[in-house]
């Protein structure tokens, strides 16, 4: 997000000439001193919540690595032979379901890394008074050659100790870990960060010019774009303040489009009531079954099986590529949905955006297997390719290790311009208090000598 004005704290140039109409230059500075105030005050709002998700996000970026790094005895399982082979994942599920009966496992994992264990992800059942329990684990392991459950946390619970440091850094960066409520805070935060990566751009524009330039003769004759590009450049040998402020406004320039990716996609993910609206209004988007099908009755088991399920979700997904014209390229995962009686089988496809995760769906009834719909990532509506790609770019799921280092780099950048920003404020507070007293005082001097 793009801070500060292109003239910092040099005199106003109201000597200079202009080609705008005397209504046009006189409203234009107003614009331009209403946009500083609104940058001001938005960039202190967001300061110490931005700072905190920057730090994080760049740990973040390598969140699987050092989460693994910290929890081997969670995340690998060794092969017993050369030659065994990993059971089924159906089986797996039944073996959690046996070992946590007081919870759900409604989503199974079907791709399987070689050495690593298989996780499944656990919610609550409904209780009489139609609420969820809340299981004591929520995460769990399991040995892909065994079935033997090897680690279970409460993902984020800091409490639990060092296995879920990085869940609970997660949690920091989306909530500062206290729950639904900060999420939308955080959510607010993000739609005003938008706000202000536009705001701060104008500001670094030119300001314009006025009538008179000769009293400025080192910027008279200079193009409008030779003058924006002195806000693109790190001046050298100016002193602490022009070099934190030459940054602020360089830094937010040079990487401003990314700026907005992180911005606008914080507000998708924290404040969906604010994003769905708009980019529906801007953007073509497929319908979700999941979320239009009716409720079914709470504890109403489907009639298709797990297995039968999962034969179901192959021929729908082959049928679907061959009508769409992707490519499969691995299996993802098999849910249900218990509140709409939706199976739903998930697959990376060469529509997939992200290398980690697949989001090429299709929906059928957990009792006929008639399928209720489908949701693709990129191609088939505008909206939903725009949200794909914010997706991946913001959890550094492409790209590789060296779009990881970038987005490690641009956290930190993020957290720089929080303080880079509180500090510009702070010195131009100090001297507008400054002259402040100097004007005071000059006034008492004169009363003095008016006195004398």
């Amino acid at each position: 997000m793009p801070h500060g004005k292109s003239d910092d704290h040099r005199p106003s140039q109201a000597g200079k000439q202009s080609s705008l109409t005397p209504m046009a230059a006189d409203m234009k500075p107003h614009f331009r001193q209403n946009l500083v105030l609104i940058h001001r005050w938005l960039g202190l709002t967001m300061a110490g919540f931005l700072l905190l998700a920057g730090c994080t996000g760049a740990v973040l970026a390598w969140n699987e690595e050092l989460d693994h790094w910290l929890n081997p005895e969670l995340f690998y399982s060794k092969a017993p032979t050369a030659a065994a082979r990993p059971l089924d994942p159906l089986l797996l599920r039944q073996n959690v379901a046996q070992a946590f009966p007081d919870a759900q496992a409604n989503t199974v994992p079907l791709a399987q890394e070689a050495g690593r264990s298989v996780i499944f992800w656990l919610s609550g059942r409904m209780q009489a008074d139609g609420t969820l329990s809340e299981p004591a684990n929520d995460q769990i392991f399991v040995d892909p050659y065994s079935g033997r459950i090897q680690g279970a946390r409460h993902w984020g619970d800091i409490s639990q100790g060092k296995q879920n440091l990085i869940p609970f850094i997660y949690r920091l960066h989306y909530s500062l870990a206290l729950g639904d409520w900060a999420g939308t805070v955080f959510g607010i935060i993000a739609l005003l960060w938008t706000v202000d990566c536009f705001a701060g751009a104008w500001l670094t524009f030119p300001a314009p010019q006025r009538k008179n330039a000769a009293a400025l003769p080192t910027k008279a004759g200079k193009s409008w774009r030779q003058r924006w590009a002195v806000s693109w450049k790190i001046r050298r040998g100016g002193g602490s303040y022009k070099l934190i402020f030459d940054w602020h406004r360089a830094a937010s320039l040079w990487l401003w489009a990314m700026l907005l990716v992180l911005a606008w996609s914080s507000v998708s993910f924290n404040l969906p009531a604010v994003y769905k609206p708009v980019m529906q209004a801007l953007f073509a988007s497929q319908p979700e079954p999941g979320l239009q099908a009716a409720v079914r009755p709470g504890g109403q088991a489907p009639k298709l099986g797990w297995d039968a399920a999962r034969t179901r979700g192959r021929a729908l997904m082959t049928a679907l590529a061959a009508r769409k014209g992707f490519v499969i390229l691995e299996e993802d995962d098999l849910s249900y949905d218990a509140r709409s009686g939706l199976y739903s089988f998930s697959t990376r496809s060469s529509l997939d955006v992200s290398r980690r995760w697949g989001s090429t769906l299709v929906y059928f009834d957990g009792d006929s297997g008639t399928e209720r719909g489908a949701w693709l990532p990129t191609t088939e509506a505008s909206g939903d390719t725009i949200r794909s790609w914010l997706t991946s770019l913001h959890m550094a799921a492409i790209g590789g290790l060296p779009y990881k280092l970038f987005i490690m780099l641009l956290g930190l950048v993020v957290g720089s311009l929080s303080v880079t920003g509180v500090a510009i404020w702070w010195r131009k507070r100090r001297g507008r208090q400054s002259q402040a007293r100097a004007r005071q005082q000059q006034s008492l001097t004169l009363q003095d000598a008016e006195q004398g």
